[in-house]
C-alpha cells in the first residue's frame, strides 16, 4: 500500500505530470486499497483478531449477517465475538477466498466490494471448507480510509 501512496505522491510531484495520469493513478490506489479490507479481513478471521476486524469497519456501519442487521461498531463487533463462527474458540479455521470471484467497483469516494470467505479446518485430514460465505459491501473513503459501511452477508452456491 506504500509504495502506491508514494508513487502517486511521486507523480503529483513531478513536473509535466497531466491530471489523467494522475487520476488513473489515484483510481488505481484506491482499488488497491478496497482490496485490502478482503487481505484484512481474512488475516483477522483466520487469527480471530477483532480489533483487526473492526479496523475495517465505520462508525455508523451496518453489516446484515444471518438474516439479522447489526448498526454500529459496537453490535457487529458484538456479532463477531459472539456468533461468527470462525472466531469462536472451538473452530481453528483458515479463510481464504478465490480472487477470480473479487468484484470491486469505484465511484469518487465510493465503492462496492464482494468476496467470498472459504472457511477451511486444516485439523481434518484431508483440510475440508466447513463454510462458504458471500460478503457483499459498500464502502467509503472516511477521513482518508477506505471502511466497510454496509455489509450483506449470505452463503452462496458453489459452482463448477
Amino acid at each position: 500500500m506504500l509504495g502506491v501512496v508514494v508513487a502517486v505522491g511521486l507523480a503529483a510531484c513531478s513536473s509535466g505530470q497531466n491530471t489523467a495520469e494522475l487520476q488513473s493513478l489515484q483510481r488505481k490506489a484506491d482499488i488497491y486499497a478496497i482490496d485490502q479490507i478482503e487481505v484484512t479481513w481474512h488475516r483477522a478471521s483466520s487469527t480471530k483478531n477483532l480489533d483487526l476486524m473492526m479496523s475495517l469497519w465505520a462508525n455508523d456501519a451496518t453489516a446484515t449477517l444471518g438474516g439479522q442487521t447489526y448498526t454500529g461498531k459496537a453490535q457487529i463487533r458484538n456479532f463477531f465475538a459472539t456468533k461468527a463462527a470462525p472466531f469462536q474458540p472451538q473452530n481453528h479455521w483458515v479463510s481464504d477466498t478465490p480472487a477470480y470471484k473479487i468484484r470491486i467497483t469505484l465511484n469518487g469516494d465510493k465503492g462496492t466490494l464482494y468476496f467470498e470467505c472459504h472457511y477451511v479446518d486444516p485439523t481434518t485430514t484431508p483440510p475440508q471448507v466447513v463454510a462458504v460465505v458471500s460478503a457483499d459491501q459498500d464502502v467509503a473513503k472516511i477521513n482518508g480510509r477506505w471502511l466497510i459501511t454496509n455489509l450483506r452477508s449470505a452463503t452462496p452456491e458453489l459452482t463448477a
